[in-house]
């Protein structure tokens, strides 16, 4: 046994230590994407014990915002020549999310949002800072996993497939 418990204590507590990472979804300019969450303040003893104060009843936190992967594969032969795109969906959990992508060197940033009456069903429009246009229709067959068609004002067509 060549492993002293100096050794073992020292990889116990690195473990502890990292393990409380979580990613924040961010806005381009660095503001988080989600309500802040009020935390309540630490119990502060004075010289004398206090007694313990019961902290409120914890209310239901909304749904985090999630980031899904948008494939994009050409199905006609304008969208052939520019080929397979990538893009990003960021679901905010509210029936809206902000949809962009990297079209042939132009960054085209929109929204999606869900049909009224259907939480399935929604359209997806993103336009470009050279006048590229795209409208998406899509249906989500789970909250993070969906199927659709899209159209740019170049007259490319792609099938777009959201999630994992």
């Amino acid at each position: 046994m060549g492993v002293s418990k100096r050794v073992i204590g020292a990889g116990a507590f690195a473990a502890l230590a990292l393990s409380g990472c979580y990613v924040v979804p961010v806005a381009p300019d660095g503001s988080p994407l989600y309500p802040a969450v009020n935390v309540p303040a630490p119990l502060v003893y004075g010289p004398a014990p206090m007694p313990a104060v019961a902290a409120p009843a914890a209310s239901a936190a909304p749904a985090m915002p999630s980031v899904l992967q948008a494939r994009l594969y050409p199905s006609n032969d304008a969208a052939t020549r520019v080929g397979m795109l990538s893009g990003s969906v960021t679901n905010m959990m509210t029936g809206k999310g902000r949809f962009q992508l990297d079209y042939h060197g132009e960054m085209l940033v929109g929204e999606a949002t869900r049909s009224p009456g259907d939480g399935r069903n929604g359209v997806a429009n993103a336009y470009g800072d050279r006048g590229t246009y795209m409208s998406c229709t899509y249906r989500m067959t789970t909250p993070y996993q969906g199927t659709g068609t899209c159209s740019l004002s170049t007259g490319a067509q792609y099938q777009v497939h959201l999630g994992a």
